[in-house]
């Protein structure tokens, strides 16, 4: 008897609705948000093989910072080594497999909270009480296992995948696109974390499609948009991406006025880059934020929320009033970004409910969906 395996109904259906042309093509179906096998094919296919974001170089700065994550169900460490490098490790003890830090913070060396096996800032094991009359003990083969780490543009890509390609090659197109923003100078001023109760790709949609912009954030940036000046080219298997032309009404959006570098049309576009699967960047002459996307079952994701500012308006005398400023506008953005996304993923789990087609506006909708669909068996 054949063994039905609901995830592969999903996979099948996501394949047929990408393989129309753009022209005319659908929102995503339903399945592939609401299936919990589905997100369980994702986790093994996508976040477990790739590239993901955890944040900026800039918010490990000494040695001994470092931040925790987990991917695919895996904790990891990232940290600052001694030697100023970035480095990626198991945050799994190898003695009876406790985990060892949380959070984020400042540590000398790696203690482990169960029976104090310590471990340098290289994985390496330093010491473990009473482990002398263990014949087998030998304290120089013990290590973390590490993992991936580099420092891409100033942010830190983390993958369990040995093989993955580095992200400055896959990425490439990305660097021609806005590397005259010289986005590793940009400094980290805020860095959150949330749940919120709707599916991650719905999420990354919401990001990739300024659409939505007049009418759900008609309270906030909807008005510093124009839809008919609004370009949404074709991306690349990496990332797909869309920029609009910002007047004045947020004059951190622009280049600084002492800034003699950006010139023309470059001193006001507004880029809003999507690195798959996980990485969502808005990216101005001005500030930058991000949302680095996890999944938590099929109707929760967990959010990385940060951002900051260029060096030209960090030096600005009135740094802090103007980050203040626009850290209160991304705040009240997200809240008008969650009750929108929340109401998404009710409909989509409604008996009545079924994909629409997309505008010309979403077309890195579509090719967000093609990813999905590529990375799948």
């Amino acid at each position: 008897m054949t063994t039905h395996d609901p995830a592969l109904t999903a996979i099948a259906e996501l394949k047929a609705n990408v393989s129309v042309p753009f022209n005319q093509a659908r929102a995503m179906p339903k399945s592939v948000y609401t299936s919990a096998a589905f997100c369980e094919a994702e986790l093994q296919h996508i976040f477990a093989a790739e590239w993901l974001c955890a944040g900026r170089a800039d918010a490990l700065p000494n040695p001994g910072d470092y931040l925790t994550m987990e991917i695919s169900g895996e904790p990891i460490i990232i940290l600052r080594d001694r030697d100023g490098d970035l480095r990626g490790m198991s945050n799994v003890c190898r003695h009876r497999m406790s985990t060892l830090l949380e959070g984020r913070g400042n540590v000398r060396a790696i203690v482990c909270p169960y029976h104090a096996w310590t471990y340098n800032l290289d994985g390496s094991l330093r010491g473990a009480p009473a482990m002398g009359l263990n014949e087998t003990f030998c304290k120089e083969d013990v290590k973390l296992p590490s993992v991936r780490v580099e420092n891409w543009l100033g942010w830190i890509m983390v993958t369990l995948n040995p093989d993955a390609p580095d992200p400055r090659e896959a990425l490439k197109d990305v660097e021609d696109l806005v590397g005259y923003l010289d986005m590793g100078s940009y400094r980290e001023t805020f860095r959150e974390t949330f749940r919120w109760a709707t599916n991650w790709k719905v999420l990354a949609e919401n990001f990739m499609e300024s659409y939505h912009l007049p009418v759900c954030h008609a309270g906030t940036i909807g008005g510093s948009v124009d839809l008919m000046k609004m370009t949404c080219p074709e991306g690349s298997p990496a990332f797909n991406y869309h920029y609009i032309m910002k007047n004045d009404t947020i004059p951190l959006s622009l280049a600084h006025p002492d800034n003699t570098t950006l010139v023309g049309d470059q001193r006001r576009i507004t880029w809003l880059l999507s690195v798959y699967p996980a990485l969502l960047i808005t990216l101005t002459p001005g500030y930058f934020w991000y949302l680095c996307l996890t999944p938590d079952g099929p109707g929760h994701v967990n959010v990385l929320y940060g951002g900051g500012m260029s060096a030209d308006w960090c030096a600005d005398p009135q740094a802090d009033s103007n980050l203040a400023t626009v850290k209160a506008l991304l705040d009240d953005v997200n809240v008008e970004d969650k009750g929108c996304v929340e109401k998404v993923y009710r409909g989509l789990v409604a008996q009545m409910s079924g994909p629409g087609p997309l505008s010309h506006l979403e077309r890195p909708n579509f090719e967000f969906a093609q990813y999905i669909a590529s990375k799948m068996p």
